[in-house]
C-alpha cells in the first residue's frame, strides 16, 4: 500500500503569498530599474554639452567605420587571454606548492617563491610590460623572443601569476589541518595528500577569485599596446586619431565589457552556489 503526500492548507497559503511577494519584488525592481534608467536620459539630454558629447563620443558613422578593425584586434586580445590564463594557472599553483614545503631541504624554494611574489605583487603590471618588453630585447640573448605580442604575454602572465599563487596558497591554507592528518593516517605520503585531498578542495575554494583575476587579467590584454601590437585598443586609438573623434574607444569598451561581463555573472554564480553548499553542509 502506498500513501501519496498531500500538501497541508499550510503549505499551500505559505507557497501562495511566497510567490505574491516574488512577484511584488519583481515589479518594484522593474519600476526602479525604469525609473532610475529614465532619469539618467533624461538628465543627459537636458544637459547642455549633450549634443557635442553625442558627436564625439556616440558617433555612429565612426562606430561603423572602425568597428572592423577593432574586433580584429580584440581577436588579439582574446588570443593573449586564451593563452595565458592556463600558463598563469599552472605557475600559480606551482608556486602556491613551493610555498607550503614544510622540510628545511627545500628552504631556499620556500624563499624563492615568497620573494617572487612579493616583488611581482608590488610592481604595476603597466611597469611589468614596459620592462619585459623593452627590457627582453636590449639584453640580446640568443633564442629569446623580441615579438612584442610574445613579450607583453609574458610580463601578464609574470605579474598575475604572482596574484593567483597567493590566492591558491589562501585556498590551501583554509583547508582543515585535520584533512592532512586523516590522509596521512590512511597511509599517503605528503604528496599524494596535497594531490589527492588538499588541493582539489583548495581549488574548489578558490574558483570565484580566480575568475575576478581572470576578468581582470582580459581587460589588463589592452596594456600590450603599450609595445605596439595593433590589438583593439591600439587600433581604437588609430581610428581615433584620423577622425578626431572618440567613438573608436567606445566601441572598444563596449566589446571588452560584452566579454567580462558574463564571466562577472558567472563568478557570483559560483559564489552564491558555495555559500549555498556551506550553509546545506552546516
Amino acid at each position: 500500500m502506498t500513501t501519496t503526500w498531500v500538501k497541508s492548507d499550510r503549505q499551500k497559503e505559505r507557497e501562495k503569498l511566497l510567490r505574491t511577494q516574488g512577484r511584488r519584488s519583481l515589479s518594484a525592481a522593474t519600476i526602479s530599474t525604469v525609473a532610475v534608467v529614465g532619469l539618467v536620459v533624461v538628465g543627459l539630454y537636458a544637459s547642455p554639452g549633450w549634443p557635442r558629447v553625442r558627436e564625439t563620443f556616440f558617433s555612429w558613422d565612426a562606430m561603423v567605420t572602425a568597428l572592423p578593425d577593432i574586433l580584429q584586434g580584440f581577436l588579439l586580445n582574446v588570443t593573449i587571454f586564451l593563452i595565458a590564463e592556463p600558463v598563469v594557472l599552472l605557475l600559480g599553483l606551482g608556486v602556491a606548492l613551493l610555498r607550503g614545503l614544510r622540510s628545511p631541504v627545500f628552504f631556499p624554494l620556500r624563499v624563492l617563491a615568497a620573494l617572487y611574489t612579493d616583488v611581482f605583487r608590488g610592481i604595476p603590471v603597466v611597469l611589468m610590460i614596459f620592462l619585459v618588453g623593452f627590457g627582453v630585447p636590449a639584453l640580446r640573448l640568443q633564442g629569446v623572443p623580441n615579438d612584442p605580442v610574445v613579450l607583453g604575454t609574458i610580463g601578464l602572465i609574470l605579474s598575475y601569476t604572482s596574484y593567483v599563487a597567493e590566492v591558491f596558497r589562501s585556498g590551501i591554507d583554509s583547508i582543515h589541518p585535520s584533512q592532512r592528518s586523516a590522509a596521512r593516517s590512511l597511509g599517503l605520503s605528503h604528496g599524494q595528500t596535497m594531490r589527492y585531498v588538499v588541493v582539489p578542495q583548495a581549488v574548489r575554494r578558490v574558483i570565484p577569485p580566480l575568475l575576478n583575476d581572470f576578468a581582470s587579467l582580459q581587460k589588463d590584454t589592452a596594456l600590450v599596446a603599450l609595445l605596439g601590437p595593433l590589438e583593439a585598443l591600439r587600433q581604437a586609438q588609430i581610428h581615433a586619431g584620423e577622425m578626431f573623434n572618440y567613438t573608436p574607444y567606445v566601441a572598444a569598451a563596449l566589446l571588452f565589457v560584452a566579454l567580462t561581463v558574463p564571466l562577472a555573472r558567472f563568478t557570483d554564480h559560483l559564489a552564491a552556489r558555495a555559500a549555498r553548499q556551506r550553509g546545506g553542509a552546516t
